[in-house]
């Protein structure tokens, strides 16, 4: 009979040491599973969040996929973009309806510009492309539209605001030295026959914010920005 209580006794002290090894492993299992699930949803706000910012509207999604596809991202040794015509037919919209789709961007974006006639970057331009390109936050799309204003002849002008898409382009790669960079970045020049900037872009930041400006002065330039769109 003692031999049976105690017999009785021991299987009850291990049956409590397992209850409680077992209670204790799956308490942790839960709390793993817990801060994993916590992380996982974390990480997919984060995600959503930087990927689609409010700007995105489905206008310029439209373009943006235009641009990036019709236009072509540049490719190794530059060449591809849409000059002026092209890219008025790409937009499928006026110059100013075109322009309306970048208003909510101001804060991402910014205006390098040029001495008339010229396509080289000064400091002050170089310094605002190196700000402008590190402010990515996880942004997918690298845009440069550039333009000319209206001296000289339209020709000219087409190739003039493609020498300074081109100076932009080829000083970040230059630079940066990003692998990625020919798959981000797309560019158009428009010259001085579509989307020309009006007076209210004054108010947006410029490589020479203490120059005088108007429309001429504001469009012998390259508008430069990430945008954080997804497609």
């Amino acid at each position: 009979m003692k031999k049976l209580i105690v017999h009785a006794a021991v299987a009850a002290v291990v049956f409590l040491a397992m209850s409680i090894t077992v209670s204790s492993w799956l308490n942790a299992a839960a709390d793993r599973a817990e801060e994993s699930l916590g992380n996982v949803t974390t990480t997919k706000v984060g995600v959503a969040s930087a990927a689609d910012e409010s700007y995105c509207t489905p206008e310029l999604r439209v373009i943006l996929k235009r641009v990036l596809t019709s236009c072509g991202i540049v490719k190794e040794g530059g060449g591809r973009g849409c000059k002026p015509m092209d890219a008025q037919s790409v937009a499928a919209m006026s110059g100013a309806d075109f322009n309306g789709l970048f208003k909510p961007m101001a804060d991402r974006a910014a205006i390098i510009q040029f001495d008339i006639e010229s396509a080289e970057l000064d400091a002050n331009a170089t310094s605002l492309i190196d700000n402008t390109f590190a402010d990515r936050r996880g942004a997918s799309y690298f845009l440069i539209v550039s333009r000319s204003s209206p001296e000289g002849s339209t020709e000219y002008n087409r190739d003039l605001s493609e020498r300074r898409a081109a100076a932009l382009y080829n000083h970040l790669k230059a630079s940066y030295r990003d692998p990625d960079f020919d798959q981000v970045a797309g560019m158009l020049w428009l010259g001085e026959e579509f989307a020309q900037l009006e007076d209210e872009f004054c108010g947006w930041t410029r490589s020479r914010p203490d120059s005088p400006c108007d429309n001429t002065a504001l469009n012998r330039s390259a508008f430069v920005a990430w945008i954080d769109c997804r497609l």
